[in-house]
């Protein structure tokens, strides 16, 4: 099977926070820019090639097999210190585990250098202005730049949801509805029923 994409844990953090301290005490800012830009990297390589991706998640290969495999493969196409990472997690039988290590240190490399990123899901595609209105208001909120990732997603109705970390914030008018539905069963508010009807048809409108 593949790598799974999933949401850093307790283990990812510990190793990523190991590597953290590395990266940082071997170049500071620019090491770990680099360290994490290689990563992603090999992550990218896996999401496109499907069989590197499950060379690297199959638990039926030996470990010091694939350990020579990956030095041939990574030997000269990044740092050493990625490349001793990688050869690290395969000893440990982690490297399945890369996906939410690499989110885990890119949380830590964000959070040192004052950014936040934030996945940003609208029905359509999001052009520009918003995604400069969105970065402007975190900025303005928060005191921190946002890196966004914005991305169309088809089934939603309208607005918007956001991710940051592990937090969903949902804005979205599937949301609204569903929230307003429940409002609706509990109270039977005439003036709530308006105010549904009113977003369905703003919803059918735009």
């Amino acid at each position: 099977m593949p790598l799974m994409e999933r949401q850093p844990d307790a283990l990812a953090r510990v190793y990523a926070e190991s590597l953290f301290e590395l990266a940082e005490a071997r170049g500071g800012r620019e090491a770990l820019e680099e360290t994490l830009g290689e990563l992603e990297d090999i992550l990218e390589l896996a999401r496109e090639d499907a069989r590197f991706s499950e060379f690297l998640a199959s638990r039926a290969l030996g470990i010091e097999s694939r350990g020579r495999s990956l030095k041939r493969i990574l030997q000269g196409r990044c740092t050493d210190l990625t490349l001793r990472f990688i050869l690290l997690l395969n000893k440990k039988d982690r490297i399945a585990h890369l996906p939410p290590i690499v989110a885990a240190f890119d949380e830590m490399v964000q959070e040192a250098f004052g950014r936040v990123e934030v996945d940003v899901y609208m029905a359509s595609p999001i052009s520009t202005g918003v995604l400069r209105t969105i970065r402007e208001r975190f900025r303005a909120a928060i005191g921190k730049d946002a890196i966004v990732h914005p991305y169309a997603d088809e089934s939603m109705i309208g607005g918007m949801k956001l991710r940051i970390g592990d937090t969903l914030i949902d804005a979205s008018i599937a949301s609204q509805l569903r929230r307003l539905k429940d409002q609706l069963n509990d109270s039977g508010s005439e003036r709530l029923r308006e105010r549904v009807e009113r977003i369905i048809e703003d919803a059918s409108n735009g």
